[in-house]
């Protein structure tokens, strides 16, 4: 480890860009057609297929061809991004179904425990981070309306190329573009159910596009509300502790204005504003299941806990000017702003009691009588603001095909979390600055290419004096400022042995915050932030008196985590198939894993020691001009120290690493104007720490879906079934025992969809 403790900030002397290598996965097809828009004819079809260019901007923020860029990259095209929004509402399964180190969603609004390749992921939309570092709330996968996306760009590994937060690499969700001169209005519509009543589901679209010679314009609007889900046995579904996205209504705002100007329009200027909310509505509780007897946790009607809903409200406002011909190079600039609000659901919980608040009946033994009586809910806020800047310039000192770029990113992210029904601080207003400044350098020599680069983080975080809750014994906790400085750096290689096969190697780092408002909240009096034991009068144990002094500075939890990441792999495309693998391993010497307190049933972290690794294959044949076969499959593990000392003996579980996985689809187009998707998702077994301490078992399962759609002039019809078979399933992260957790996977959806352009 590197991070030390400084008094004051450095002067940045290193210009740096960890740009993760990326691997040309096969999976890469960065179509500019929507879902159900079929080719003229299957010979272009094909020819398309052939010569689509493999160009990622997510790392490089600059187009890049995939094929000069060592390590893993997946493209999510639109098309996929259709598919997947014709068969549900789970905006997160995209990613299960697509990317082969992505574990299980989790069908809630919460994403906690899907992770990428073990590690949790950077969300950005537009190349702006969603959620925070310094409190991860795990609600940042439902953000924006997926109808605007045209594609989403995913580095598989940890990363520094885009700032704090990509332990496990980077999810970038890149919005629409007009491409057609004119004006184009699009309506689309989407309707589900489970043909249960209260099942029922719908959505409507309303998308603007403007080109024209001077500048082009996307409008954006959208309306959903969801009903509630059934599991395959006719069993309504239990709403997440943490928040649901069924019985909930969203709304969704985008605009995107830009221009080109200069004497050959070398210049841009692009300014996108977007707003997005998600609520639920508060028409049924969660009703606990039984593990013993295998009766999942469902939902009756009835109003729950608390008086607010819960809900997820995103909003930014970006920035962004590039000049394609300035000093011989390019320029990119964004400046943007943040906010996100996340409201959970009410609880009633030990750790939110507080006897001078709703005090607490006890028996003669000193133990509470019947259920705690106060009921509180937390909120997160954290919002951003951001400077980011790239230049880019080729040939550079006269060396043909020798690539340099330079930049800067200046970042403020704020966070804190309350208990908002009685407006107690739960997490404290914590801020974390940082000016980052990189170098990459990228070199083609023949048919290799070799990158290097560093990035240099600089970086601060200010946490306010605050007390801690009534369950952490109200200790008075000193704030302070702790400095973060950090060298990461880069290398890479590949070598395209041949027009179809083409071989990597790389090695990278990446740096990330902890989940800093855990050990926060959960500072306990022996200062030890995994666990906590305050009796219910609310005295003092012994050895633990009021005036023993905590600060921040003293609370080893909140040290950075600095991921090394090391890969190789290859990928081949043939005339009819493809074929591609990497193995991968990530060594953290201060990592981070999650364990559930059995008190408060709430998360606790872990800081001891992690090494990750896996490999992933993912392969497509096409068996005629109109048939073709894809798959995927990754296989992830990982080891951390049972305790604070001693080897690597425990085998990391179900909330950080996902099962091993498989997805096969089959694509038929049966004529220039229809399409239909088979797909079939499997999760197989898995059983860790047989005998030992956090010993788990995972029963797989195997889930179909069907989609169809077919073009008639400007109108498009589709039609989806989501677990084909009505398969009835435990979710993966509900079989291992957390809070309030036993749920079963939905069953069998139907859905239609309408969309018409003109």
């Amino acid at each position: 480890m590197h991070n030390k403790k400084m008094t004051t900030l450095s002067a940045i002397v290193i210009a740096n860009m960890a740009m993760v290598p990326l691997l040309t996965s096969t999976s890469l097809a960065a179509q500019e057609q929507d879902n159900a828009t079929p080719s003229s004819n299957k010979e272009q079809r094909a020819k398309d297929e052939a010569s689509v260019e493999k160009i990622i901007v997510t790392g490089a923020r600059r187009p890049k061809a995939a094929n000069k860029i060592p390590g893993a990259i997946s493209v999510i095209s639109q098309e996929e991004v259709g598919r997947n929004l014709s068969l549900t509402s789970d905006a997160t399964s995209l990613l299960t179904r697509t990317i082969p180190g992505y574990s299980e969603s989790t069908q809630q609004m919460s994403n906690s425990g899907e992770t990428l390749r073990g590690r949790v992921a950077l969300r950005l939309f537009d190349g702006v981070p969603q959620g925070s570092p310094l409190r991860e709330g795990n609600r940042a996968g439902i953000f924006t309306d997926m109808g605007i996306i045209e594609r989403i760009e995913v580095i598989n590994g940890p990363s520094a190329s885009e700032g704090v937060g990509a332990a496990g690499g980077i999810i970038n969700y890149i919005s629409r573009t007009p491409k057609v001169k004119g004006t184009e209005v699009t309506l689309s519509s989407q309707y589900r159910t489970q043909f249960e009543d209260d099942s029922e589901s719908w959505r409507l679209g309303f998308n603007v596009a403007h080109l024209n010679d001077n500048y082009d314009l996307l409008l954006a609007a959208s309306f959903s509300d969801t009903g509630i889900g059934y599991d395959a046995d006719g069993r309504r579904i239990g709403l997440g502790t943490s928040g649901s996205a069924m019985d909930s209504e969203s709304d969704n705002l985008f605009v995107k204005l830009g221009t080109n100007f200069g004497e050959q329009d070398e210049q841009r200027l692009e300014l996108s504003l977007s707003r997005f909310n998600i609520s639920g509505k508060g028409n049924y509780v969660l009703v606990d299941g039984d593990r013993e007897t295998g009766l999942s946790s469902t939902s009756e009607p009835g109003r729950p806990l608390g008086a607010r809903a819960s809900f997820n409200d995103f909003s930014q406002q970006s920035l962004t000017y590039t000049h394609d011909d300035l000093l011989g190079g390019a320029l990119w600039i964004q400046y943007y702003r943040a906010d996100q609000g996340m409201r959970y659901e009410a609880e009633n919980s030990i750790d939110k009691q507080d006897p001078l608040i709703a005090p607490i009946p006890l028996d003669e033994n000193g133990l509470p009588i019947g259920d705690f009586p106060l009921i509180d809910q937390s909120e997160i806020h954290s919002d951003k603001e951001g400077f980011r800047s790239a230049w880019t310039r080729i040939d550079i000192l006269g060396v043909e095909d020798l690539e340099l770029q330079v930049g800067l990113d200046v970042v403020k992210d704020t966070a804190q979390q309350m208990l908002a029904l009685t407006n107690r601080i739960w997490v404290p207003p914590m801020e974390y600055t940082s000016k980052t400044p990189f170098m990459q350098l990228s070199y083609d020599i023949g048919d290799f290419t070799l990158t290097g680069g560093v990035r240099r983080e600089d970086g601060e975080l200010h946490v306010d004096d605050y007390t801690t809750t009534w369950y952490r014994d109200r200790r008075e906790v000193q704030g302070g400022t702790l400095d973060y400085k950090e060298t990461m750096t880069n290398l890479g290689a590949i070598w395209r042995v041949s027009s179809q096969l083409s071989v990597y190697v790389s090695t990278a780092e990446g740096f990330t915050l902890p989940n800093v408002g855990i050990p926060l909240r959960n500072i306990s009096c022996s200062n030890d932030t995994n666990e906590g034991d305050v009796p219910f009068g609310g005295t003092q144990p012994d050895g633990c008196p009021n005036d023993d002094p905590i600060s921040v500075d003293g609370i080893l939890d909140l040290q950075p985590i600095v991921v090394k990441n090391k890969e190789v792999g290859f990928n081949w495309n043939g005339e009819r198939a493809n074929f591609g693998a990497s193995y991968y391993r990530s060594d953290s010497e201060f990592g981070v894993s999650l364990r559930v307190d059995p008190e408060t049933e709430d998360y606790i972290m872990l800081r001891r020691p992690t090494e990750i690794s896996g490999y992933e294959v993912t392969t497509g044949y096409r068996l005629t001009d109109a048939i073709k076969v894809d798959a995927i499959y990754s296989h992830t593990e990982g080891k951390t120290r049972t305790g604070d000392t001693g080897p690597l003996d425990r085998e990391m579980g179900i909330r950080d690493i996902g099962p091993d996985k498989l997805v096969l689809t089959a694509n038929w187009q049966f004529s220039d104007y229809g399409k239909v998707v088979l797909g079939a998702r499997t999760v197989f077994d898995s059983d860790i720490n047989e005998g030992k301490d956090g010993e788990e078992h995972i029963n797989g399962y195997t889930l179909f879906d069907l989609n169809a759609n077919y073009k008639l002039d400007n109108a498009i019809f589709s039609l989806g079934i989501d677990n084909l078979l009505d398969k009835s399933y435990f979710l993966s992260h509900s079989q291992v025992d957390q809070w309030r957790n036993y749920f079963k996977g939905q069953g069998r959806i139907f859905s239609v969809g309408y969309t018409l352009k003109f």
